[in-house]
């Protein structure tokens, strides 16, 4: 569990909920590394290897190159950037996607997850972790509560049900970043309360060990409707890839970025952050998603 395993948070609330579940990864609180200088150097080339991949949609001089620079983790844990598609000359994007830098299209909003039957579709519960042998379809759109509780893989089932797909891990920080390639979807420096990245901590409002529990993202103060925080936002038009719900990408190994309302500096500044502790089947209260296409 990522709440368990990934050590303690420099405000406490990481150590605190340890205790309160009664038990801590001893052998994780050196998980992330003090400096870049001090990490593995398979980790600090993972990091070089990240920035290869994002150079040609940075400008000169971004704040998100620094972010990301200034970051490696403690243990390396292999890492699928993926790759940018190629500018095109023009190109239109699906209703409810953003056209980032001509490349691709990204969801705008964080998903939600409607059921498929035979009679057509039907909402699934944001607080309800999808079921197996069924079919899901990923929706986008503004004012509702997004979908949580939710694995890489389903959620890349969901996405390919759409006609989309999952982000790749470097063009999800491409569009969080936004034409400047900024460290947050907003600026250059974190400007607390702009993005959702603060609240309470559900697993112990309700003291449980389980981190699937559909009551957790129904308490007051956690997950929060897509776009509800208006300034957390680029200039692409993309709401909430900071804070929220942790988002899931399509590297194969299990990677989650941008952060959730607890989280969103502790594994990297802003667009630069990213979990790697989880494999792709992983899920809890504050794993979401939101898919990728290519132009058309």
């Amino acid at each position: 569990m990522r709440h368990l395993v990934l050590g303690w948070r420099r405000d406490g609330r990481r150590l605190v909920f340890a205790f309160a579940l009664g038990a801590i990864a001893l052998g994780a609180m050196g998980a992330r590394a003090e400096s870049p200088d001090r990490a593995p150097p398979e980790c600090r080339e993972q990091v070089a290897a990240a920035l290869r991949a994002l150079r040609p949609a940075l400008p000169a001089q971004c704040t998100l190159e620094r972010a990301i620079l200034a970051y490696a983790p403690g243990r390396f844990h292999p890492v699928d950037e993926g790759a940018l598609p190629s500018p095109r000359a023009s190109g239109v994007c699906p209703t409810g996607m953003a056209n980032v830098a001509n490349r691709f299209c990204i969801d705008r909003w964080e998903d939600t997850l409607a059921l498929r039957r035979a009679d057509g579709e039907v909402a699934w519960s944001p607080f309800e972790s999808p079921l197996p042998g069924h079919v899901y379809v990923a929706h986008t759109s503004a004012g509702v509560t997004p979908q949580a509780y939710v694995s890489a893989s389903q959620a890349q089932s969901a996405c390919a049900a759409a006609g989309k797909r999952l982000c790749a891990p470097v063009e999800w920080r491409a569009a969080c970043g936004g034409s400047r390639g900024d460290a947050y979807p907003y600026g250059p420096t974190r400007a607390p309360g702009k993005c959702h990245d603060s609240g309470v901590t559900p697993a112990l409002a309700l003291h449980t060990h389980d981190l699937n529990d559909p009551r957790l993202d129904q308490i007051e103060g956690t997950i929060a409707k897509t776009g509800a925080y208006a300034d957390c936002v680029n200039d692409y038009g993309v709401y909430d890839m900071v804070g929220n719900l942790d988002e899931w990408t399509a590297d194969p190994n299990g990677t989650f970025q941008g952060g959730y309302w607890l989280d969103t500096s502790e594994h990297g500044e802003g667009c630069a952050y990213r979990t790697i502790a989880h494999d792709f089947a992983y899920h809890d209260y504050s794993t979401g998603f939101r898919c990728c296409a290519d132009l058309r």
